[in-house]
């Protein structure tokens, strides 16, 4: 199944299965203490992989026009739902087709990237259609993440346990901060990057409410970067 397919059968539950869930807040909380002050209402931003538009509605609401695309169909109808925001149903392979669309700067939100085929072509794209001095801000799943090894290795899942470190598992690829900057170091420059979610475990690790609101708070002091669920890379275009 590719991984459009497997959105639109996951598009009407999503926001139930991450979005509202205390980990989903938690996480998605942390990428928006990170990115907010480097988009200002007026900006022209793309969301790339915008899933049901929870990003997108956040960003709308603050004065930015935004425009939202994801390869899934069923992932765009719902994000257009919420309104605010423009959609279109486009993979990130082929957002070139924008050109010569210029934008104040984008984002990539939970992995999207994760699941290109081509992420030098997504690459170039956006070295085409965002302004020089504009921020990228994408959000991978890790290679490594602490809490998912603990948990499948104390579930006798060995294969899970491991199964991001070999860099690919099935059509999902886990690139490594190095391996991003470098495709993406023709246009851009990396200027920092954070773990997110070093103490707030992945969503399948079931946890009580509260509990993951004090791993939150303490999640803002804890440099484990290199151990978090997803890393955040902020980036600027030459």
């Amino acid at each position: 199944m590719s991984s459009a397919a497997l959105f639109d059968s996951l598009a009407a539950r999503y926001d139930e299965l991450w979005t509202t869930t205390a980990v989903g807040r938690a996480q998605r909380n942390a990428v928006w203490r990170a990115v907010d002050g480097l988009f200002r209402a007026g900006d022209r931003l793309l969301d790339v992989g915008c899933g049901t538009g929870e990003d997108a509605r956040h960003f709308a609401a603050r004065g930015i026009t935004v425009h939202a695309a994801d390869a899934s169909r069923a992932m765009v109808a719902q994000a257009a739902a919420r309104g605010g925001f423009s959609t279109q149903v486009l993979a990130a392979e082929q957002i070139g087709m924008l050109w010569p669309a210029q934008f104040d700067g984008a984002i990539s939100n939970f992995g999207a990237l994760n699941c290109v085929t081509d992420a030098a072509m997504v690459a170039r794209s956006l070295g085409r259609i965002v302004k020089p001095g504009g921020a990228v801000a994408v959000c991978i799943i890790g290679r490594f993440c602490l809490w998912e090894t603990g948990y499948y290795l104390l579930h006798g899942k060995f294969g899970k346990a491991f199964r991001r470190m070999p860099g690919r598992a099935g059509e999902i690829a886990y690139p490594s901060v190095r391996e991003l900057r470098e495709t993406f170091s023709r246009d851009f420059t990396l200027k920092r990057w954070i773990g997110i979610g070093m103490l707030v475990p992945p969503s399948y690790v079931k946890l009580p409410r509260q509990l993951v609101r004090v791993l939150e708070m303490a999640d803002r002091f804890v440099p484990l970067r290199c151990c978090a669920d997803h890393r955040l890379l902020i980036f600027e275009r030459k």
